[in-house]
């Protein structure tokens, strides 16, 4: 499979095709905050985001900034080639569950080791926003990225994009 054409990136955007793989980790100063029915979940003003090729970033939050209450670790995992074994919490609020919701790294591989137990949300399942703008989920039911309107694709995840 050719790689796709990427979309122009404009003023302030970044295109997903100029993100490296292996993946990058990087802290950055924005505003993160994840919602559940109206309930905080999550808020911090000092994110990782992990950027990988055809990948809108994925933002991870630091435990502290994380009402942990409201998380219940489930059973089951998955695995990432370059971050190692991921377990997975669902966010239980007093309306309801929202079940695999959030996932973390007990013990990252190599370059990914600060991600230890920072909490990664699927923006398909509950309410993100980065500085204030809702996060569009990345397509396809496996990826959690997070599209703002400052990244361009196109995304993995859409119909064909498998072997990209």
């Amino acid at each position: 499979m050719r790689r796709p054409t990427p979309l122009p990136a404009g003023p302030g955007q970044e295109s997903v095709w100029d993100y490296p793989r292996p993946p990058r980790i990087e802290v950055v100063d924005r505003h993160v905050r994840v919602e559940v029915g109206g309930l905080v979940v999550a808020d911090t003003c000092a994110p990782i985001r992990i950027l990988e090729t055809s990948h809108p970033p994925t933002y991870y939050v630091n435990p502290n900034d994380v009402e942990l209450g409201l998380l219940q670790a489930v059973p089951g995992g998955t695995y990432c080639e370059w971050k190692g074994e991921a377990a997975y919490f669902d966010v239980v609020v007093p309306d309801g569950r929202v079940e695999r919701a959030a996932w973390w790294y007990e013990e990252p591989t190599g370059d990914f080791a600060d991600l230890k137990h920072h909490l990664a949300f699927y923006p398909a399942l509950v309410a993100c926003f980065v500085d204030g703008e809702r996060v569009q989920p990345q397509p396809g039911l496996f990826y959690g990225g997070w599209i703002t309107s400052d990244v361009v694709g196109p995304f993995k995840g859409e119909p064909g994009t498998n072997f990209w």
